[in-house]
């Protein structure tokens, strides 16, 4: 088996070329993880803006809403892998660590065959039932939009989105095994490839159902070639197939696959909660009032994951090698890069905040109380975020599921209340004071037990070296 190293200053080395060799050292290779990963966020994010007028232009207003419900539903099923992306992330960042390419190979085949069941199953399904179904009703489409194109675009859309969710493990793959760039390019290029296949299709006259396909096609191709390339290439030795699924691999994932899917379902509630509850206690003014300047700050929160990423895998290669000491330097150093990070703009957004939104939206939004509260809440996000990845890369989720359950139920209570009596401002205070008595003392009880943890393997592992008995 080949060796992996990693040295004080966050290098890798291999003895015999094995995962892990070369020269480049990890704060640089974190470094273009997420400069890549920022350019990949913008890609995302222009590509669909691009698209509005060319697509809403086509097929109406009807139908484009539609196409926002339907991308609405599958946003709300993040969880629709079972967490098992997540946890073959956490468990191939060990294999990388010790360059067991064989049991790394076992896990790529356990999941890819487990999630592509997941999918396949899921579109079939699908298409069954499609004709049961009120496509019309469920997303309250007029009657002036086609039936048939109606039941076209829900399908295409619905379908698309669970087809990349075994496509898009090459990506978990990839930053496990330290090629978070390629994996960032190709979904950059995933999202470009859309805008001149929708261009196309409107050009070539085609309905609306088709250009929607266009649309949504762009990610899943890119998933494709990068998947094929990948395991023909780099990853060939990971290539999964039918001979290498095993049943304890796969034991191992849909275990620690359940928890990682469980506190994703935990924190899609809670965070979703917000603007049903002032629909329900303030009214739907208020809520456009709220979730508007609420979604700007989100983006804030958007750039602390991705600059937190790429810190996943490379805990994991850390920990597995008993560098206990870089895994905190790291992370004390992850902490005040994400608090800086979001500091600077939400200082920005809370002193012009009212100003942008009249000038933006001709409203005003943004209250200044509303924009401080939502700025302490992704600052305390931005400081815990490195803490979440130590615990994320070496598979410690219980105590983020106990924080999770206690900071959900606190806070809806909470949240109810004081929306009630103190008004919409007072929202995202509640969210910050209940988090911080719940999911933040869980999260440094689990961020201490890992790192103690790690120790105690890394004792054990050179006290072998060294043939003393244990």
């Amino acid at each position: 088996m080949k060796s992996v190293s990693l040295t004080d200053d966050g290098s890798t080395s291999s003895a015999e070329g094995g995962p892990g060799a070369g020269t480049a050292t990890r704060p640089s290779r974190l470094t273009s993880w997420i400069a890549s990963a920022l350019v990949g966020r913008v890609v995302s994010a222009l590509v669909p803006l691009l698209l509005v007028p060319v697509v809403l232009s086509n097929i109406g207003v009807d139908l484009y809403g539609l196409w926002m419900a339907v991308v609405a539903v599958t946003g709300m099923a993040a969880f629709a892998d079972l967490g098992l992306g997540n946890g073959l992330l956490t468990r191939l960042a060990p294999c990388y660590a010790s360059g067991d390419t064989t049991q790394a190979r076992r896990y790529v085949s356990s999941a890819y065959a487990m999630v592509s069941a997941i999918a396949l199953t899921g579109c079939a399904l699908l298409w069954l039932v499609s004709d049961a179904v009120p496509w019309r009703a469920l997303f309250n489409v007029s009657q002036s939009a086609p039936l048939d194109d109606v039941r076209a675009i829900s399908l295409v859309g619905l379908t698309a989105f669970l087809l990349n969710v075994p496509l898009s493990l090459i990506g978990r793959v990839q930053y496990a095994w330290q090629m978070g760039v390629r994996s960032n390019i190709w979904q950059a290029v995933g999202s470009a490839v859309s805008l001149p296949l929708t261009i196309g299709a409107v050009q070539a006259g085609l309905s609306a159902p088709w250009v929607v396909a266009a649309a949504v096609s762009g990610p899943v191709l890119g998933n494709v070639v990068n998947t094929c390339w990948a395991f023909a290439r780099e990853l060939r030795p990971l290539r999964p197939g039918l001979t290498a699924l095993d049943p304890d691999a796969v034991r191992e994932l849909l275990r620690i696959g359940g928890l990682f899917g469980v506190v994703t379902i935990l924190m899609t509630l809670a965070d979703n909660a917000d603007n049903l509850i002032i629909a329900h206690t303030r009214g739907l003014a208020d809520v456009t009032a709220y979730a508007v300047p609420a979604k700007l700050f989100t983006q804030l929160g958007m750039i602390v994951v991705l600059i937190n990423q790429p810190f996943w895998p490379a805990h994991g290669t850390a920990l597995a090698l008993g560098r206990v000491t870089w895994v905190r330097r790291t992370a004390r150093r992850m902490t005040l890069i994400s608090v800086a990070v979001v500091l600077i703009p939400a200082t920005a957004l809370v002193a012009c905040g009212e100003r942008l939104f009249v000038a933006w939206l001709s409203a005003p939004y943004g209250d200044r109380w509303l924009l401080l509260g939502l700025a302490a809440w992704w600052l305390t996000m931005a400081a815990v975020s490195p803490v979440f990845m130590v615990q994320n890369a070496a598979g410690v989720i219980g105590p983020q599921l106990v924080g999770y359950v206690a900071y959900l139920v606190l806070s809806v209570i909470g949240k109810w209340c004081a929306a009630r009596w103190l008004g919409i401002a007072a929202v995202p205070y509640v969210a910050t004071i209940c988090f911080l008595l719940t999911a933040a003392p869980a999260a440094i009880h689990g961020y201490r037990r890992t790192l103690a943890r790690a120790a105690r393997a890394g004792e054990t592992r050179e006290v072998r070296r060294v043939g003393v008995p244990s």
